[in-house]
């Protein structure tokens, strides 16, 4: 079994705000699939599925994001995930800008609390993490006041494409494994395209 864990921060005033793209990628492969992600364990909001064959457990943890490292290192321990093979973790990315997706593995947390909580709970930094980036398009003086604020109209049309895309890579990363994904979702845009 994979496990699949999209960040955020429980409640619904964060719901549609840049830090809370991890709970939207979650909901929407539920959504998709027709389940709903809503039992309770190891602090968390999760759902069993099946996807392109594979079993999954769907995670939202529910212990905000600074500690996401509680429920992660729970469900792992709990459903013995091997990390470096077993965990998805979605995450925004203020240093990317809204619309990129990129892939990676083995990366320190570049600054982000809820990886930072995660990599200090499993012991390790070794497990795959989808990055949806949600910089502005000008820069911003408190990125932590902009990362829980809600998404403009124009944002949220991005945001939806990217929402897509980062369930396209769920599914290649389950069908052709992490490389595929990678080589595919990372690529550079091309210039004059």
């Amino acid at each position: 079994m994979k496990l699949i864990v999209g960040l955020g921060n429980p409640g619904i005033e964060y719901q549609f705000t840049p830090h809370n793209l991890g709970f939207l990628a979650i909901d929407r492969i539920a959504g998709d699939l027709g389940i709903e992600v809503r039992n309770r364990q190891c602090r968390a909001l999760t759902a069993r599925a099946e996807v392109e064959s594979v079993p999954v457990l769907l995670a939202k943890p529910e212990t905000y994001m600074n500690l996401s490292g509680l429920s992660v290192g729970e469900l792992v321990r709990k459903h013995e995930v091997k990390p470096e093979s077993g965990l998805i973790v979605i995450q925004d990315e203020l240093d990317f800008p809204l619309g990129m997706l990129r892939i990676h593995t083995r990366r320190s947390s570049a600054g982000h609390n809820g990886i930072e909580s995660i990599i200090g709970a499993l012991g390790t930094k070794d497990f795959l993490r989808i990055r949806i980036g949600v910089a502005p398009e000008r820069k911003v003086e408190d990125g932590q006041r902009y990362l829980l604020a809600p998404l403009r109209k124009a944002q949220l049309k991005v945001v939806d494409g990217m929402l897509d895309a980062v369930e396209e890579a769920v599914k290649v990363i389950l069908k052709e494994g992490p490389a595929a994904a990678m080589n595919r979702f990372n690529r550079k845009e091309e210039s004059g395209q």
